[in-house]
């Protein structure tokens, strides 16, 4: 009697239905668990809730797994209260029967009778109350769900401590999840090259049971060569498979990896794919990416600048401080997008004020180019006094320019060259503009000697202004004696850089009048030089030379040209030479009768 019970009654169903299962043989075993459920044996309602879950001898139906797995876990039976938990992390659907027509496609689904599913939000505090039933109970995999909770669920819930603890307890299981979650609590800590070697055993054990993220992580240690042996070839090999399980974080670097040809063949196509399943994501280094992929071309792909404005206009939206700046380049130089000053001011503050200290210095350009709005001059202006009064060198050189111009703060010239002497000990362009206030100041302020002085430190950094204005000073002795040879020397220097003015300037003093030996030739060379880059006085002088062969070479044609240019250009006095230029012309004889 004893031997026949072994095979009949519920606990002999649940046995029969067991060696079922364990031959594959799920849909057979269905009856013999159902009796051995009714019957109210807890692990027969856990199999038979994932009869339901699989869809294995019974129409798959999630609300009648969920009601055989609550029978099942509060009687107790420990896998059935953790899969429980993670229904609630999930969100159960919820039965609706009177649902009213028209609700959004997804939202609701038809049951076993027919009624309506509505998909409810998580519920985490009963998951956490059914994954500490299950914890208490030995569950290794509760153990991770519950310390996810405590890590990442509601306020309420939050427990660091308790979670780490709870990952460390899961992982000595083996548990995959549990290794996870203790190897990355161990990498939010870790200092040291054990630390991270601790971390990467637990992540390479996760790793071979292959979850994604473990994948990932050990990737980037293996990458950096951190608590492993540097390897940029096994990296990539993860960050492959990690991508392959959609791990967004893994196909961004997968992508850098196939583009920068590290630890695998470079393929520009197809890092641009990955990184844009990626961006597509929500992932904001890879739309940046993709961004500078279009930006500069390369390879398969040739430069579109406006593919490139839709890829760093989706990473800067997403926060993306170094797109945001890209794109307040792109609108400043109208490259992709059209050129719109407002709209560029408005990405270089989004970019600064996410803490890009670049973006500043852009909005800094604008302010000083006197093209940013009163609200953004004020702004930064305020800005650099703050970094100023905190020692920052180029912030008190900026702001003692917005001081001296009245840029998003009230003129004061005083307190402007305050700030450049605080920073022209090492900014070479406060060397400049300290020089030059002393030198165009008024009263008490004015101190052309100090002022010559920095504008020859200035010149001697190669601040082009600075050496033309040291030359003026030289030429006319201010601050100093005169010393026209230092003088021309300063104006070649600053001429040979590209400055119009002394290229004007050389020609002045080579053309006599001065303390050296004068060179016609070589003045009408230059003002020849600084007419054709648009300076008027030069055009007339040039005119000059020509007309009367003072250089040497006479060109009454080309004299005409210049004067002609010179008078468009407001100089009204070329009119007179145009006259006399017209009187020396020699009259056509009159056609014979």
């Amino acid at each position: 009697m004893a031997l026949f019970g072994l095979f009949t009654g519920p606990k002999g169903n649940l046995r029969a239905a067991l060696t079922l299962i364990e031959s594959g043989k799920r849909a057979a075993a269905f009856k013999k668990l159902s009796k051995a459920a009714q019957a109210g044996l807890p692990e027969a309602q856990y199999q038979i809730a994932r009869s339901y879950m699989e869809g294995a001898g019974a129409p798959g139906s999630v609300l009648e797994a969920k009601r055989w797995l609550e029978r099942s876990a509060e009687a107790g039976f420990v896998p059935a209260q953790s899969m429980l938990a993670a229904f609630y992390v999930q969100g159960v659907p919820i039965e609706a029967p009177d649902a009213a027509p028209g609700m959004l496609a997804g939202t609701v689904s038809a049951n076993l009778f027919g009624r309506a599913n509505v998909q409810a939000p998580p519920d985490f505090d009963q998951a956490a109350h059914w994954a500490a039933r299950a914890s208490e109970g030995g569950s290794h995999e509760a153990q991770a769900l519950l310390a996810y909770l405590k890590l990442n669920g509601p306020e309420h819930l939050r427990d660091v401590a308790g979670s780490d603890a709870l990952y460390a307890k899961s992982a000595a299981g083996n548990c995959p999840q549990g290794q996870l979650g203790h190897g990355v609590a161990l990498l939010k800590t870790a200092k040291t090259p054990e630390d991270y070697a601790e971390a990467a055993v637990h992540l390479k054990a996760a790793t071979e049971a292959g979850l994604g993220t473990a994948q990932y992580l050990l990737g980037l240690l293996y990458d950096r060569g951190e608590g492993v042996e540097a390897d940029v070839v096994r990296a990539a090999e993860l960050f492959h498979e990690a991508a392959q399980k959609k791990v967004r974080n893994a196909m961004t670097r997968y992508g850098i990896a196939l583009l920068n040809g590290r630890g695998t063949e470079a393929d520009p196509v197809m890092a641009e794919s990955w990184l844009r399943r990626a961006a597509l994501q929500g992932d904001a280094e890879a739309a940046a990416t993709v961004g500078q992929i279009y930006a500069r071309g390369g390879g398969a792909l040739p430069p579109n600048m406006t593919e490139a404005a839709v890829w760093l206009r989706r990473a800067a939206e997403a926060g993306h401080t170094g797109a945001a700046r890209a794109m307040g380049a792109m609108y400043m130089n109208g490259e992709g997008v059209r050129r719109d000053i407002v709209e560029a001011a408005s990405w270089f503050r989004r970019a600064a004020e996410g803490g890009l200290v670049q973006a500043r210095y852009d909005m800094a350009a604008m302010v000083l180019q006197r093209i940013a709005s009163p609200e953004d001059s004020a702004a930064t202006a305020l800005w650099f006094k703050g970094e100023a009064d905190k020692g920052d060198l180029v912030a008190a050189y900026n702001y003692g320019v917005c001081l001296a111009e009245g840029l998003g703060v009230e003129k004061n010239l005083g307190e402007a060259i305050r700030y450049l002497r605080q920073s022209a000990e090492k900014v070479a362009n406060a060397q400049y503009w300290y020089g030059r206030l002393l030198r165009e100041a008024q009263g008490d302020l004015k101190n052309e000697g100090e002022a010559r002085i920095w504008l020859a430190k200035a010149a001697e950094a190669g601040i082009v202004d600075a050496q033309v204005s040291l030359a003026d000073m030289l030429v006319n002795g201010l601050g100093g004696p005169r010393d026209h040879e230092a003088a021309l020397n300063w104006f070649r220097r600053a001429a040979n850089q590209g400055h119009v003015g002394a290229m004007f300037a050389l020609g002045a003093l080579y053309g006599g009048g001065h303390e050296l030996m004068w060179d016609r030739r070589i003045a009408q060379s230059w003002f020849i030089a600084a007419a054709e880059r648009g300076h008027a006085q030069s055009m007339m002088l040039a005119g000059r030379y020509l007309a009367r062969g003072l250089g040497g070479q006479r060109d009454k044609a080309q004299a005409k040209i210049w004067f002609e240019r010179a008078l468009s250009a407001g100089i009204t006095d070329a009119q007179v030479e145009l006259d006399e230029l017209a009187k020396a012309a020699p009259q056509p004889e009159p056609e014979p009768a």
